[in-house]
């Protein structure tokens, strides 16, 4: 039992030294993302298969050769094995010199490396915005749960008022209940916002490739405002002509106007380099059969194919490959409309939640000029302890809305940058 004992407190005690606690800035945390994040490992892996694409379609105009043999035993007349005469050493090279439908099939590959490396490139600013909102969520979660544990403070010191003055008789039982119960709730309200902390710093670490026991606490710090649009329009056409969405959709489309060329190609003639040596032996009969016999023999030449009649499957892939690329168009108007609208509204939110940032601030200063009334009206006598404590509560209040309000300006300003394009280097 007591082994057991040491084994269990060993592997907490493991769990404890592994979890770590990481203090990033911003700019620290998205740095951090755009080299560690698995998203972007696994986009970067699926632009190199693409480059990896351009060689592969690339290889039958590079020369191949192979060698072998065909050594057999004949009996009677010495027939083929695999295309060829049977022999003791033999050799084969062939490669493509006209070709023009594996011309467009490797046009087509390069333009699909191009798209990879602009889908790369939307997952960095995807992932890079996915960071700036959850260390946005840690920061203000951090904030929140202090603001609640200072609005718990003045809670208790009004609890304690309260129990006091009821205790001389000038207040009723009831008023000593209902502190303890706004006590309660604000200790209910603390966990929840610990809680939530505590999510937020999780996941960010997850993001940024740390592992899921590890936190990343977010660092407090100035942030400068990015430049935003001078108007509306602006920022429609800044993110319509940015976009990597649509770059990456005419990419395709791009691509797939070459796979078309390709499919109708099929109907052109093919020229290929070919190449042949074998080294016979006289027990395949060959002087039995043949009126001179050469160990050594070779050729080389070109071998031209026309397709006469190449069925239907050519009309086939091209119909196929024509109604991808009408499917590519609309998907594209629908995406420029999408980001139009999308530019639009983050242009309005942004104006909308600066707005409320701005009544937040009045307010808070409201509620702190009234605190420091009460202060100095209790320093004379005129004021209770219980009053300014109140005050307290009420601009711990102010003080979450006004983080909830800057919270959603500081959002809403990255999301405009994500959706112009701007986002990237306005984080670093």
């Amino acid at each position: 039992m007591k082994r057991l004992f040491v084994y269990l407190l060993l592997g907490v005690s493991t769990c404890v030294v592994r979890a770590e606690i990481h203090t990033l800035t911003l700019r620290q945390a998205v740095e951090r993302a755009l080299g560690e994040n698995p998203d972007i490992a696994l986009a970067r892996l699926d632009e190199q298969k693409a480059a990896q694409s351009v060689r592969l379609a690339k290889a039958p105009f590079s020369p191949k050769i192979g060698v072998g043999s065909g050594l057999a035993y004949s009996s009677g007349f010495p027939m083929s094995i695999e295309g060829s005469g049977p022999s003791i050493f033999q050799a084969r090279a062939n490669q493509f010199i006209f070709n023009r439908q594996q011309s467009y099939l490797v046009a087509e590959a390069r333009e699909n490396v191009r798209g990879a490396g602009i889908a790369s490139a939307s997952k960095r600013d995807e992932i890079a915005f996915r960071t700036a909102s959850i260390f946005l969520d840690a920061e203000r979660a951090a904030r929140l749960a202090e603001m609640a544990r200072k609005q718990v403070e003045s809670m208790q010191k009004i609890e304690q008022a309260v129990n006091e003055r009821v205790k001389e008789g000038r207040e009723l039982p009831i008023e000593s209940k209902r502190a303890t119960l706004n006590v309660a709730k604000g200790r209910q309200r603390l966990e929840q916002l610990a809680a939530d902390q505590d999510a937020a710093e999780r996941s960010l670490a997850v993001v940024l490739g740390f592992g899921a026991d590890d936190q990343v606490q977010a660092k407090e710090q100035e942030y400068a405002a990015p430049p935003a649009p001078a108007s509306e329009q602006a920022a429609v056409e800044s993110a319509v002509n940015s976009s990597k969405e649509l770059r990456r959709l005419e990419s395709a489309l791009i691509a797939k106007g070459l796979d078309i060329r390709a499919q109708k190609a099929a109907r052109l003639p093919t020229v290929d380099l070919v190449a042949q040596y074998a080294l016979f032996s006289k027990f395949n009969n060959y002087e039995d059969f043949f009126r001179r016999f050469e160990r050594n023999n070779g050729q080389i030449g070109m071998s031209f194919q026309v397709p006469l009649l190449p069925g239907p499957g050519v009309s086939a892939a091209t119909a196929q490959a024509e109604a991808d690329a009408a499917r590519l168009r609309i998907e594209m108007n629908a995406a420029r409309n999408r980001i139009s609208l999308d530019a639009r509204q983050a242009y309005q939110n942004l104006r909308r939640s600066e707005t409320s940032r701005d009544v937040a601030t009045l307010d808070l200063e409201v509620a702190r000029d009234q605190t420091s009334v009460l202060l100095a009206q209790m320093n004379e006598g005129r004021a209770s302890l219980q009053q300014v404590e109140e005050a307290r509560f009420i601009e711990n209040e102010k003080w979450i809305a006004f983080y909830d309000a800057q919270y959603a300006a500081r959002k809403a300003a990255w999301d405009l940058q994500r959706q112009t394009g701007n986002l990237l280097a306005a984080l670093q």
